[in-house]
């Protein structure tokens, strides 16, 4: 179906640059757009790199969009006779959904906070009662209002001010995860003269009038800036800090206690911290620790202490304690050393309690230390793989710990743990309407044998007492990258896989966080190529014990995971029926080597520096856009959004553009962009976002040969 650009009319429509033939010349399918060739050569390293569909960066350029047009219409096409089983699809997930709801309040100062949702309506409502919930509902928040007459919103800070009266919190209306900062009186229900741009964290100083918040670079989209804003003006604001290191990022947090406000400053690999009284937001930030490469550590304020979370002994973190009046290092001392088989992850510090959140044997654990005696205590969590994290806890001087709980078949539930008893209350369980029955399905936590003999955990699910003969269909998600764990929350949206007999699976592969830090850096720098083997190890040992047919399997990645996709179908495009390659990551070459988009610069410690000969030589071997070839690859859906800003659309549009171009075989490849805005994760609205899983599950079962 490939063919050249002929810059003149064959039966078709010429778009630009962009040659589409309609289906009345085929007698099926309009042909696939074709996307012209321009070169552009670089040269980096002593290595030639010619670039033809470099032309697809100009987002102004009318040719560009034409050409996304062009392949969202060939999508259109392809999927077209799947419209019917899309609405099904729809109509089951969206059957259980309890879209009338209420989560579990939670207490901050003398209210209680919590969010609802209303049927029709695509946003969450944000209210508040005073001392009950007994009491009038305050609105503090209708997303759904401030939605109006925009096609994307998304709510990322949302900080009331220790007295209660005003509301600080940032909106992003076009997707590209810029957000604006806003301030509202709760007392009137006005909004007041506050305004800043590209504002990260977001943090109420003990005076109830300063607001201390981060900014973002316009270009690099890094937090670099720490602001000081008085509340009720449109003053110029202080500027109290600059990082100029640009692998480095700025945050702000207050602790639980409200005693203190830290300034973290980030890199993928080294931090630093600062503090300030909460109660004196004009004193100048202390440092803690200066930053030391390699070494992470991260503070917590109880009593007259820091509780200090730090890799300087072992990857996997230790616990130490420092005096608040001089906290550097020579006074650290330890709590809990590290251990290289549990993985401290955070910590949340109570007045007598410390929760700590553990990783071990690729699980979540969640351990709570009575701060008075040293006494500690496991939560037991009762299946073989799942989530469980904290929930909101705004309450320092309590027993009571509440943590969320979820499974693959258990739905997401709230409990309240009394701290001094060791006992857990169930809150709340979110009901599936629809006849759902956790009994039908079983999960599983197996594990594949990497080349070099690391087993490698997969969470399986599928119904109870399925026939596992190796014929059935196999869905496989992975990710792999940063060190993020994908932990086993659930997903409703999944049984309209299961329910008709799909084994689905998840690949918890090195590079991701879910066996500790060196989990991660086994599978990211010189390592990275790691993620792809076990991935195909995963799936061959799948295939292997009978879960599937690779016939019938389809894979799914994401962002980082799309470059794990591209990965793999590059190295073993046999192994697999389809592959659905969301906004990927496929250009590693040309995006690391261009310091002014986002993220690179400080990614140079996740994936390398191909300006460095070495980096550049081992990168330039697994980088998806690269190593495309001309042989048989398998059916493929590729999605993007114009306006990501963590991925840009001109990825995965080159990667199918030259994929295209190249690939010898006859199977479908589709561009999906959505072109309204949206951001790197999809749709805003929750009925939008369903409207798009719909498509995915109708792409996937199709795939599998399963068509209703």
């Amino acid at each position: 179906m490939n063919r050249l650009l002929q810059r003149v009319q064959v039966g078709g429509l010429v778009l630009g640059s962009v040659m589409v033939l309609t289906a009345a010349d085929t007698g099926t399918l309009p042909a696939p757009p074709v996307a012209k060739k321009v070169p552009h050569v670089s040269e980096v390293n002593g290595h030639k790199m010619v670039d033809n569909y470099f032309w697809l960066r100009d987002k102004p350029n009318p040719e560009v969009r034409a050409y996304l047009e062009a392949e969202n219409a060939y999508t259109e096409a392809v999927m077209k006779p799947t419209e019917g089983f899309q609405k099904k699809l729809y109509a089951e997930m969206l059957g259980r959904i309890k879209e009338t709801d209420v989560e579990v309040p939670y207490r901050e100062g003398e209210y209680f906070y919590y969010v609802r949702t209303e049927a029709g309506k695509q946003y969450p409502i944000r209210c508040r009662r005073k001392a009950s919930m007994d009491a009038p509902e305050e609105v503090l928040l209708d997303v759904n209002e401030l939605a109006k007459g925009q096609a994307f919103m998304s709510i990322a800070a949302f900080a009331v001010s220790p007295d209660g009266n005003q509301l600080a919190y940032s909106y992003d209306n076009t997707g590209f995860r810029q957000f604006t900062l806003a301030v509202k009186d709760l007392q009137t229900g006005k909004n007041l003269v506050d305004h800043a741009e590209r504002v990260g964290s977001v943090v109420w100083a003990n005076d109830n009038k300063t607001i201390f918040y981060s900014q973002e670079d316009a270009v690099s989209k890094r937090q670099y800036r720490l602001y000081r804003h008085t509340a009720g003006t449109a003053e110029a604001d202080a500027l109290v800090y600059e990082e100029k290191d640009e692998r480095f990022d700025v945050s702000a947090t207050k602790t639980l206690s409200q005693a203190y406000i830290f300034l973290l400053l980030t890199s993928h690999t080294t931090s630093e911290a600062r503090y300030i009284p909460a109660s004196d937001p004009t004193a100048e930030f202390k440092m803690i620790e200066p930053r030391k490469q390699g070494v992470e550590y991260y503070p917590d304020h109880n009593g007259d202490s820091f509780y200090i979370r730090v890799n300087d002994t072992g990857r996997n973190f230790r616990l130490v304690r420092t005096p608040v009046d001089d906290p550097a290092s020579k006074n650290w001392h330890e709590v809990m050393a590290q251990n290289p088989d549990i993985m401290l992850d955070d910590l949340d510090l109570f007045k007598n309690f410390c929760v700590l959140y553990q990783r071990e044997s690729g699980l979540p654990q969640i351990r709570v230390i009575d701060l008075r005696d040293g006494k500690s205590q496991k939560i037991a969590f009762p299946e073989p793989a799942y989530a469980a994290y904290s929930y909101i806890n705004r309450v320092y001087d309590t027993t009571e710990f509440r943590y969320g709980y979820q499974s693959p078949i258990t739905p997401a539930s709230v409990f309240a743990y009394d701290m001094e008893k060791g006992t857990s209350v169930l809150l709340k369980q979110k009901e599936v309407p629809g006849g759902y029955d956790a009994k039908k399905y079983q999960v599983e936590q197996i594990y594949a044998v990497a080349a070099d003999g690391v087993k490698i955990p997969i969470s399986v699910l599928h119904l109870k007492g399925a026939k596992l003969d190796g014929t059935g269909a196999l869905y496989l998600y992975g990710y792999g990258s940063y060190g993020v764990s994908i932990d086993m929350f659930f997903n409703p949206n999944i049984f309209s896989m299961v329910d008709r007999g799909v084994v689905t699976a998840v690949a918890h592969i090195r590079g991701g966080g879910e066996m500790g830090k060196a989990w991660h850096d086994a599978g990211r720098m010189m390592n990275k190529k790691t993620t792809f083997t076990d991935f195909i190890s995963c799936a061959e040992d799948l295939v292997k014990r009978g879960y599937g047919s690779k016939s019938r399997l389809v894979i799914e990645g994401r962002s980082a995971g799309g470059l794990l996709m591209g990965g793999v179908l590059n190295m073993r495009p046999d192994l697999f029926k389809a592959a659905l390659v969301g906004v990927p990551f496929v250009d590693v070459m040309n995006t690391m080597l261009d310091e002014t988009l986002p993220l690179t610069v400080g990614e140079f410690e996740e994936w390398g520096n191909p300006k460095e000969k070495a980096a550049f030589d081992y990168m330039i071997t697994y980088s998806p856009y690269d190593n495309v070839e001309a042989k048989n690859y398998p059916d493929m859906l590729v999605k993007t959004s114009f306006n990501d800003s963590q991925v840009m659309y001109w990825e995965p549009a080159k990667y199918v553009a030259k994929m295209r171009a190249t690939r010898t075989d006859h199977n479908t490849l589709i561009l999906k962009t959505n072109l309204s805005p949206a951001g790197h994760g999809g749709a805003s609205g929750r009925y939008d976002r369903l409207h798009e899983s719909a498509f995915d599950y109708a792409y996937i079962l199709t795939q599998m040969g399963i068509e209703n």
